[in-house]
């Protein structure tokens, strides 16, 4: 039973696979979206920092939090999810956690996450 669970989960993997950027918590996400309203189909975007990233496979999912009019909100996506169009990362952050649910009580300049920076070391003569 396990594996034809297993199989299906890959299947299903495969065929909703999306190249999609490495990106870890603290990381600042552009993530493009398909809503469907009442008047038809649109084409959302939703800035913010990342604060969760769960990887189970095909239920493999990721919460971005952002700051609008004084309001924190905080969405979730899916990985695999049709809906789902693009993610963009546009600047990383470095945490020493992998879930930055103390976000959420922070706002103004008590949130900022500084910017994660890697130098490339020269070789020496």
């Amino acid at each position: 039973m396990t594996n034809l669970l297993e199989k299906f989960n890959e299947q299903q993997i495969q065929r909703l696979a999306k190249e999609m950027p490495a990106f870890c918590p603290g990381d600042d996400l552009k993530v493009t979206f398909k809503v469907v309203d009442s008047t038809g189909e649109r084409i959302q975007i939703f800035e913010g920092v990342c604060i969760s990233k769960r990887n189970r496979g095909l239920h493999s999912s990721f919460s971005v939090r952002k700051v609008s009019h004084g309001e924190s909100i905080v969405s979730q996506f899916f990985v695999y999810s049709p809906a789902l169009i693009s993610v963009q990362v546009m600047r990383k952050g470095k945490v020493r956690r992998a879930k930055l649910y103390y976000l959420c009580k922070l706002f103004g300049k008590a949130a900022r996450i500084k910017e994660r920076t890697t130098y490339v070391k020269k070789k020496s003569k």
